[in-house]
């Protein structure tokens, strides 16, 4: 979800995804259907900070659906819910997050995996992957289909979004354009890739997918 201006993330803000989709339900049923088709959610460490009390299921982000999304994961053979991966640092995670205690797939750095074991609920796996000092995305991807897990949805956040294209590890994206304009004022306002400069160097070049509307939002689907 980005606004008309191409802010993604307002990170001083409470609830900032929320105020950029302008409340669209049509979009959090995107989001639930998404999440119903996918073996595991990949979310960053700040993703889960900035969402206390996230579970990454499907019938949380649209409840009106839960019983549809349901259906949907038992004829396509999933579990009941989507495995949740955490990327991180350690830096700042937090060990008390109730999708810890629940069970995820914790994917770090090797020395941090050391630190983060003894504080991280034993229903969690945290796997450590290469000695630099930020997780290697690409490692991380490995990690995951390794136990099985194929189709991958990211909801972190720009950074690893960017990082992820740079590797190559994103067939599709669906990008939902709310009507609102953010503006920016020297503040931090994210767009929808941060931290590494593409063009010139870096083409990415994507396919339109589909598009379709409801009421002023714009549901994009692009692959690479």
């Amino acid at each position: 979800m980005q606004t008309l201006d191409g802010v993604v993330s307002i990170p001083e803000l409470e609830r900032s995804n929320a105020l950029v989709s302008g409340e669209s339900e049509e979009d959090r049923f995107l989001v639930g259907l998404l999440r119903a088709c996918a073996d595991v959610v990949l979310v960053g460490s700040r993703t889960m900070l900035a969402s206390p009390r996230g579970t990454w299921r499907p019938e949380r982000v649209y409840a009106p659906a839960a019983a549809a999304f349901a259906e949907l994961r038992r004829v396509r053979g999933l579990p009941e819910r989507p495995a949740v991966a955490v990327l991180t640092t350690g830096r700042s995670l937090d060990p008390a997050h109730p999708i810890l205690a629940e069970g995820a797939l914790v994917l770090t750095t090797s020395s941090a995996a050391e630190t983060l074991r003894p504080r991280v609920p034993a229903a969690s796996e945290v796997v450590g992957l290469g000695d630099g000092g930020d997780v290697d995305v690409a490692l991380a991807v490995a990690a995951i289909r390794e136990r099985g897990h194929s189709v991958i949805l990211s909801e972190a956040g720009p950074t690893t979004f960017a990082q992820l294209l740079v590797a190559q590890l994103v067939d599709e994206l669906f990008l939902t354009i709310s009507p609102l304009v953010a503006g920016r004022a020297g503040g931090v306002r994210l767009g929808m890739a941060e931290g590494i400069e593409l063009l010139p160097d870096v083409h990415v070049e994507t396919a339109l997918r589909s598009v379709r509307r409801s009421a002023a939002h714009v549901f994009l689907r692009y692959a690479f």
